[in-house]
């Protein structure tokens, strides 16, 4: 088991069947060329690999803002759904908590969509608060 950084077109399409468990739309084809533009904004796509298959999948960023500092935001924790309860996610998470740390964040956040019930215990569980509400529009 090990946690890494996909840099690699193959390490990033081996990310490909779990993060498509959350967000389904996604085209297999397309997803490396998507991955590598947002990598050119500062995202990155980190995994943990259990006998060389991708089971945990986070989207992540560093940035900074007048709120917070400089801090990591997830965009997206998945874990696929055959490999749940097997502490994968914790696992990633607290990998994702010593980046930041390593990287002179002050802060890591993310969002929840509210239908999310069991992806909120886990984050309550992993000592997270609900700090505000997010809105948003579609243009």
């Amino acid at each position: 088991m090990s946690i890494q950084l996909a840099e690699s077109e193959f390490k990033i399409l081996g990310c490909f069947p779990v993060i498509c468990q959350l967000r389904p739309y996604l085209e297999s084809a397309k997803f490396v060329e998507q991955v590598r533009y947002q990598m050119k904004e500062g995202y990155k796509l980190a995994f943990l690999e259990v006998e060389q298959q991708a089971v945990a999948v986070a989207v992540f960023r560093i940035s900074t803002s007048l709120a917070s500092g400089k801090f990591l935001y997830i965009d997206d924790l998945v874990v696929d759904e055959f490999k749940r309860s097997n502490s994968y996610g914790k696992q990633l998470f607290q990998w994702l908590i010593e980046y930041a740390k390593n990287h002179d964040c002050k802060h890591l956040s993310l969002d929840s969509g509210v239908q999310q019930f069991a992806a909120h215990r886990f984050y309550l569980m992993q000592r997270m608060s609900i700090t505000s509400h997010h809105f948003s529009m579609e243009l």
